[in-house]
This record gives structure tokens, sequence and C-alpha cells, in this order.
């Protein structure tokens, strides 16, 4: 998965390049999420990775440059994720309801909180030149919930007066927010209240018999 601005400048690779960009990438974001991104060292990534010191700095030559390529990983990951059937576009309520759902119900670990919220977190208060992208990778997001919003819109079953892009990032900021208090409280209630919390509220523009409460 090659990250969207480096897509541009660099030149394109043989399908045992892309693996081994891959495989640099999926371990260095696994090294990251755990650890963060100071204590994640090039002989670390290496090592994880099964690569040499020349493979590593060909693919990546900067630490910039492969944090660029971690953050397009993670949000890679977690738009996969959200555009999956099990959502199905996510405009109908009852597939944000199967979203906060899956967070509180399955028993999904909370404890390291979201990949790329983790990430953010870190990487904003560095010097390091990747606002841009990891603005993009929420906005990219945030879309995902807001066109489902606007399909709804559109097919009469959410209020004209739905804003889809605030309860877009309603959703987005009931995750992160919830997910952070969870960590702190050691346990999933803060997680559960703040998501089905925003499911109620869109439950308000709903225009559909029997979703709104």
């Amino acid at each position: 998965m090659m990250s969207t601005l480096e897509s541009r400048t660099s030149p394109k690779l043989t399908a045992k390049g892309e693996a081994t960009r891959d495989r640099i990438l999926k371990h260095a974001a696994e090294l990251i999420y755990a650890n963060g991104v100071q204590a994640t060292n090039n002989d670390a990534i290496r090592s994880a990775a099964g690569v040499s010191g020349s493979q590593l700095t060909h693919y990546f030559p900067t630490k910039e440059g492969l944090v660029l390529g971690v953050i397009d990983w993670q949000a890679a990951d977690i738009l996969e994720f959200h555009r999956s059937d099990e959502f199905g576009g996510f405009d109908t309520i009852e597939a944000f309801q199967a979203w906060a759902d899956f967070y509180v119900l399955t028993g999904r670990p909370f404890q390291d909180g979201c990949s790329l919220g983790s990430l953010a977190g870190e990487l904003i208060k560095t010097d390091l030149d990747i606002h841009d992208a990891l603005a993009h990778a929420f906005q990219q997001w945030r879309d995902v919930f807001s066109e489902g919003l606007e399909r709804m819109q559109r097919r009469g079953r959410l209020a004209p007066s739905a804003d889809p892009v605030r309860l877009a990032n309603m959703f987005i900021a009931a995750y992160q927010g919830g997910i952070l208090l969870a960590q702190v409280a050691q346990e999933i209630a803060p997680l559960k209240d703040a998501l089905y919390a925003a499911v109620d509220h869109l439950r308000t523009f709903s225009l559909e018999p029997g979703d709104q409460q």
C-alpha cells in the first residue's frame, strides 16, 4: 500500500518490491503502535521485517517517509474495515448501531486505543511534516460516514436539517474521546456511553418509522 503522497513521486515497484515495502510497513506500524515513534528504531524494524539496512533505507530513506507510510497503512486498514459489507455504506441507522455495537459488544480490546488516533496524538507533537497526511487520513474516515448520511438524506431517511459532516465528526470524536476515557478508566463504559449517545443523537434526525426515540 503505497502512500498517496509518495506514489506521485516514487517509481513503480515490482511485485516483489511492493511486497517487501508492505512487509516493512506492516511491522513498522505494529512496533509504533505498541511502543511509539520515538522508541521504534531502524534496528527493531529491520529485525521484525527480516530486511537489511540497505533494503530499509532503499524504500524509506528518511524517518519522515517511513512515518508517512505508516500513517497511510493505518488509514487504509481503518478505511477497509469501515467500507466492509458489514456496515453497508453507513446509509442506515442500523449500520451506525452495528458499528457502535462492534466496539462495545464484541469484546474488542480497547486498552491500546485507536491505532490511528494514538499515532496522531504522538505525531502532532513532533516537528515531522506529517500534519497534512494525518488530516487527510481523518478526512477520508469522516467521508465514509458523511457520504452514507448524505445518501440517507437523498432517500428521505434523514431530516434535511441534519448536517452530514457535523454528524460524521461527532461519530469520530465520540470514538476517539470514548476510547481514550475507557483506557484511563480501564473499563468500556465511557466508550459505550459516547458511541451510544452519538447513535441516539442521529436517531433524532431519522425520518424512518420506528427509528425516532
